[in-house]
């Protein structure tokens, strides 16, 4: 019978001999991984939040993120709604198919509010119009409503700063882009400026502004105007 110094002296040999094993299966860990990489990761808990998060920012759905990874659609969704935690082999898989390094995904993900999702298309011609005696105005994305800022395409009609009863002024920040023609942009406090087709200013909208068509032809401009 071995003596209990001896008992010991194996015991301890069998554990130092287990040691390498265990610390490998520790390095090549996900966790371990993503901390090499980066030194602010998220728990597993958290995980499926941000795959979520990335999928959408590139505008997946999870039919398209599953032809991009080669895994299910129900895995993706199980993973995403937390029901499931990704193998390392998983991982690598998605990390791949969405052309991410591994700590981009165990970056925490954004906090503040998230995209409501909404969206408006309209087609050439289909805006709504409010034509005046200096403008011609399409307004833009019409089914959005609380817009923080407005669109709209502009047929300038006025030939003369004396077409302007007075200066045309409201609250906000606009952008002003010149789609066709040549126009002069007077401004309260600016010598008038003249653009073309391709030009673009950016002003404050409580200044008194107007613009007037030099061209042949009735300037036609792009302004989107912050609320």
């Amino acid at each position: 019978m071995p003596k209990k110094s001896e008992q010991n002296s194996e015991r301890d040999s069998a554990a130092s001999a287990a040691a390498p094993s265990a610390a490998a299966a520790g390095e090549n860990s996900v966790l371990a991984v993503a901390r090499r990489g980066e030194a602010r990761f998220v728990e597993p808990l958290q995980l499926g939040k941000r795959l979520r998060e990335i999928r959408l920012a590139n505008s997946l759905t999870l039919e398209e993120a599953s032809r991009l990874t080669g895994l299910a659609r129900s895995t993706l969704s199980k993973i995403e709604n937390e029901q499931i935690s990704p193998s390392f082999q998983a991982v690598q898989k998605l990390t791949t198919g969405l052309g991410i390094d591994i700590p981009q995904l165990f970056v925490p993900p954004t906090e503040g509010p998230e995209a409501n999702s909404r969206r408006d298309v309209t087609r050439r011609g289909e805006g709504v119009l409010h034509p005046t005696t200096t403008y011609e105005h399409e307004l833009l994305a019409n089914t959005i409503s609380n817009k923080k800022m407005v669109p709209f395409k502009c047929k300038v009609m006025a030939r003369s700063f004396e077409d302007f009863d007075d200066w045309v002024r409201h609250d906000g920040e606009e952008f002003l882009y010149v789609l066709s023609g040549a126009i002069d942009v007077y401004t309260e406090f600016y010598e008038p400026v003249s653009l073309t087709a391709g030009d673009s200013m950016y002003y404050d909208a409580r200044m008194g502004h107007c613009l007037v068509s030099v061209s042949d032809e009735d300037g036609e401009v792009l302004w989107v105007t912050s609320r």
